[in-house]
């Protein structure tokens, strides 16, 4: 272990589709966020690891900061703030715009409570014109005292690397938390959970709202291959229709592509069994949430 070795943790914050997951797919080079075109798709506090020669760097992705409308809002603003506090970086996604609307208003009044380094990263540079890059950080400048802005595309991975070292600045020397191969600290049930979930996002698109959660009930191997049973749960019976699709066919469509990335993840043969309930107003339930892996004391 080199001396002036760094560990710390990091956390992404910004508006939900800004690309906070995406930017961590490319640093980790695995995926692991889910990505959807959906907000608040994350809700729990994946910590995926980079480990490199100079030092390992921590992700604690925070759930949106927003306002809450529902106990589990509540619960993943509280979350998001407390983070803010227990992290030794903090970085902001935006996108290249000199418009700083109410959404990052109010990130910026959270963020005046803290007393973290804050790095502001543009992120989308591959969306717009290199001279409209310039605009948005002198806009953003003149609204919070950020330790650094650093433009990048985590689309392309353009100036991802810029970014790695400018993160590694702040954080403090120390131990290697994880070990080199260690990417990720979540339970496998969650990531096949939320792997599934992402699936079902996509394969609906806009039909349903994002009230469904994935409840995984066995993961066994057996033979060498990984048997998963998991069931789908949603708010309401027409709910419940939709993702069935006519003769089973929206099940079937998200159980196969959910199982090809499953079987990427684990790297072995994978047989996913996939059911679908209705539990009405699981987003207001304390009990229910519990049981999906949201608790407020982690």
């Amino acid at each position: 272990m080199k001396k002036d070795y760094k560990s710390g943790f990091v956390t992404l914050i910004g508006r939900p589709n800004v690309g906070k997951s995406t930017l961590m797919n490319q640093l980790i080079g695995q995926k692991i966020a889910i990505t959807s075109n959906k907000p608040q798709t994350t809700r729990n506090r994946i910590q995926t690891v980079l480990t490199t020669d100079d030092g390992q760097i921590v992700f604690v992705d925070t759930p949106g900061i927003h306002k809450a409308k529902n106990k589990l809002g509540e619960y993943m603003v509280n979350v998001a703030e407390r983070t803010l506090n227990e992290v030794d970086v903090v970085l902001w996604l935006v996108e290249p715009t000199t418009f700083i609307g109410a959404g990052e208003q109010h990130i910026i009044s959270q963020l005046k409570k803290v007393t973290t380094p804050v790095v502001l990263v543009i992120n989308k540079i591959d969306s717009v014109k290199k001279e409209d890059v310039l605009p948005a950080i002198a806009a953003y400048k003149d609204v919070y005292d950020f330790a650094e802005i650093v433009p990048v595309s985590a689309r392309n991975g353009d100036n991802t690397d810029e970014l790695v070292k400018v993160i590694m600045k702040y954080l403090p020397y120390g131990p290697q938390f994880y070990d080199e191969d260690t990417i990720t600290d979540q339970p496998e049930r969650q990531i096949v959970a939320e792997l599934i979930r992402e699936k079902a996002l996509h394969c609906l698109q806009e039909e349903i709202p994002h009230g469904i959660a994935v409840a995984i009930d066995s993961m066994k191997v057996r033979n060498k291959v990984m048997h998963i049973d998991a069931t789908i749960i949603c708010e309401r019976d027409s709910h419940k229709g939709i993702i069935i699709g006519k003769k089973g066919s929206m099940l079937k469509k998200i159980g196969s592509t959910a199982r090809y990335e499953i079987e990427k993840m684990l790297d072995q043969q994978v047989n996913l069994k996939l059911w679908v309930k209705v539990k009405k107003d699981w987003r207001d339930s304390e009990f229910l949430m519990k049981n999906f892996g949201y608790r407020e004391d982690e």
